[in-house]
């Protein structure tokens, strides 16, 4: 993909997607922001931030802890680390973008199956209302969800193709290709560019986007923290 000036809002793509197109899912508190903790774990701080923005960060988390990225900086000694891992960013502008009509555009009613097919399968964090970051799509047989993918974070000229999974009783049948394609042909019609995150640790998923047309644009840090004050909580 030809460099652009676009690639910056990437590097903080949690911050840029809830100050921008998903401000209207965004809880503030001062500079830091979140989503909520139905949408999604995660919450964002600006570059470098300062003491007092973590301090605001402390009023909108709870024992559970958020997900922190591309934040640029340790979390201050007031703040506990819960775990840490190594997460791949990857963009493409040589992918088989195609409709497919036997995908499905799933909606809430269809929230209780989607958070089974999660929980069978780990692609990432996924909730009640995770839903609401954009769209989804799967694939049924006989009536049952066997595989879906979705929208997740959405900076400005971006959206991310999150949550790609399919029943293990299903795999290898290309149902994720497809479904990464239809979404990055709805993404593209949309005028913007896909790009997705996958763990570091996760080789069989970087060769699969690799084989699409992905390519790693950096690999970054995902730390899940909460404050000190929380931490004899549970």
């Amino acid at each position: 993909m030809t460099p652009s000036p676009t690639f910056a809002v990437l590097d903080n793509v949690v911050f840029t997607s809830l100050t921008g197109r998903h401000a209207w899912l965004a809880q503030h508190q001062g500079h830091a922001v979140r989503y909520p903790a139905d949408v999604s774990p995660f919450a964002a701080l600006p570059d470098r931030p300062q003491q007092r923005d973590w301090n605001d960060l402390a009023q909108v988390t709870g024992p559970e802890g958020v997900a922190l990225t591309g934040v640029g900086a340790e979390p201050p000694n007031d703040w506990k680390v819960l775990s840490r891992f190594g997460v791949v960013q990857m963009v493409t502008d040589d992918i088989d973008a195609e409709d497919d009509g036997e995908a499905v555009r799933l909606s809430t009613g269809d929230v209780p199956e989607m958070l089974d097919l999660a929980g069978r399968t780990d692609p990432g964090p996924f909730a009640q209302r995770t839903i609401d970051m954009g769209t989804y799509l799967g694939f049924r047989q006989a009536g049952q969800l066997i595989a879906m993918a979705g929208q997740r974070f959405r900076p400005p000229g971006w959206t991310e193709i999150s949550a790609v999974c399919t029943a293990p009783e299903f795999r290898g049948r290309g149902l994720a290709t497809r479904l990464i394609g239809a979404l990055a042909a709805e993404i593209r019609r949309s005028g913007d560019a896909p790009f997705l995150h996958v763990a570091a640790s996760n080789g069989q998923a970087i060769a699969l986007y690799e084989s699409l047309g992905f390519k790693t644009r950096r690999t970054t840090e995902l730390l899940i923290v909460r404050p000190q004050s929380w931490s004899t909580v549970g």
